[in-house]
């Protein structure tokens, strides 16, 4: 939903929602006024609190509504409540931009997956990672620290901040309701996949932090990209993903500087990526030329994981909160 911060005095207030169409679907009448419960994960609670409570106050004042927040941790809804319905709903309008605000600048916690620990694959990546560190090996930065982990190989749709449980089942409800438009794309059947050659993000090959495994769907169509793409569409829409590029950009990383530091880290690719600086780099250079077409395998597609961040379930793969099948 797009909104806009409100900062006038209640008497404007009726003006500017009816110029700005303000949605008060959610608010009700009550014996004393008007009042709207907004569901607010527990760890966001703090951000509309404020230093000392200064950042509720002034929503109060400036809104002339009354703001009860639960206790830290107990999840419940913020309730809103105040004499004028307009009022309520610019107090709402201001929390929910705050609310969207800092959920920004959560760490994803979960991340829509297509997995591909398949045994060719995991095969074709432990040749790769013996190989790469045969011969390139002396080449700045390349060590065996920052190969993927093979039993957690996997192409990332899409990142998502599930900051309570209500929320993560709501995005496994909605990877179901998905269901459908997959199993049109794919007419109930796996997409046979080759993973072959590699390729990197940035300008220079020689100041590389992630090298990724190129993916080609075999039948020539582009049916896991449409897949892709509508599941971001879909999460996006219903507020559970921030889109970062117009087209979904598959990878699979093989290499990356971050598990040095953290073998569990998951990268989360393209735009949202950090900025080089924030990051160490190996030289590619040799790895790019020599293995540029190298060939990992060949695997059956035929499922959605909403996997879970730095998790692991019995096979090693990433935990799942939710999954579809492509038949």
């Amino acid at each position: 939903m797009k909104v806009q911060v409100y900062r006038c005095s209640v008497d404007l207030i009726s003006d500017q929602c009816m110029d700005e169409s303000c949605d008060t679907s959610n608010i009700e009448q009550t014996d004393k006024g008007f009042r709207c419960a907004i569901d607010v994960p527990s760890v966001l609670y703090k951000y509309i609190i404020g230093k000392k409570g200064e950042t509720r106050r002034r929503l109060e004042a400036e809104t002339k509504t009354t703001i009860s927040i639960p206790k830290q941790g107990v999840e419940a809804p913020i309730v809103i409540t105040g004499s004028h319905k307009a009022a309520v709903a610019s107090a709402v309008t201001r929390v929910e931009v705050l609310i969207e605000s800092f959920r920004r600048k959560q760490p994803f916690t979960h991340f829509l997956s297509f997995a591909l620990n398949h045994p060719q694959i995991q095969e074709g990546f432990k040749r790769f990672k013996e190989e790469v560190l045969d011969h390139c090996s002396q080449d700045m930065g390349v060590d065996v620290s920052i190969f993927q982990n093979q039993v957690k190989l996997h192409l990332t749709i899409g990142t998502l901040a599930l900051l309570n449980e209500q929320e993560v089942m709501r995005a496994s409800e909605l990877l179901t309701q998905c269901q459908s438009f997959i199993r049109d794309i794919t007419e109930g059947k796996p997409l046979p996949l080759e993973v072959k050659g590699i390729e990197y993000m940035n300008d220079d090959p020689s100041m590389v932090d992630v090298l990724y495994a190129k993916i080609c769907v075999l039948d020539g169509s582009d049916k896991l990209q449409q897949i892709a793409d509508r599941l971001v569409e879909c999460f996006v829409a219903a507020g559970l993903m921030v889109k970062e590029w117009d087209r979904v950009k598959l990878h699979a990383t093989v290499m990356n500087t971050l598990f040095r530091k953290d073998p569990s880290a998951e990268d989360k690719g393209g735009a949202g990526r950090p900025s080089m600086k924030d990051r160490e780099a190996f030289d590619a250079r040799n790895i790019l030329e020599r293995f540029k077409e190298f060939y990992f395998g060949k695997c059956q597609l035929d499922s959605v994981q909403l996997s879970q961040r730095f998790s692991s379930d019995c096979t090693g793969y990433y935990s799942s909160a939710g999954s579809v099948t492509f038949i």
